[in-house]
């Protein structure tokens, strides 16, 4: 994602990702993109600077963002989702489709 993450897309990310960050990463990113909460709410509720709570967005978003493009766990998962949401698919042809995502 070269862009700028939507609210959606960083969720997402968190959702596959978080594992992968800090605890204070992680608590950093679910204020900001889960709670809505701005740059000074939570500098002031985490006690960190603003310039702090940013660079930890970003390298968390950088983390995230890197997996994603090594392992596209997020794109496997919505064509799996498409497949199981396909009605007219036998369970044998939606087998062999999910196992050609992975």
């Amino acid at each position: 994602m070269s862009k700028k993450p939507s609210f959606t897309e960083v969720n997402n990310l968190l959702d596959i990702y978080q594992s992968c960050l800090t605890s204070k990463q992680v608590k950093i990113m679910e204020m900001k993109y889960r709670l809505d909460l701005s740059l000074r709410e939570i500098s002031e509720n985490l006690k960190i600077s603003r310039s702090g709570i940013l660079a930890s967005i970003n390298e968390s978003l950088k983390k995230m963002e890197s997996l994603e493009k090594k392992l596209k766990l997020i794109s496997k998962r919505e064509k799996i989702i498409k497949i199981l949401d396909d009605k007219k698919i036998n369970l044998k042809d939606m087998k062999k489709k999910i196992k050609g995502v992975l």
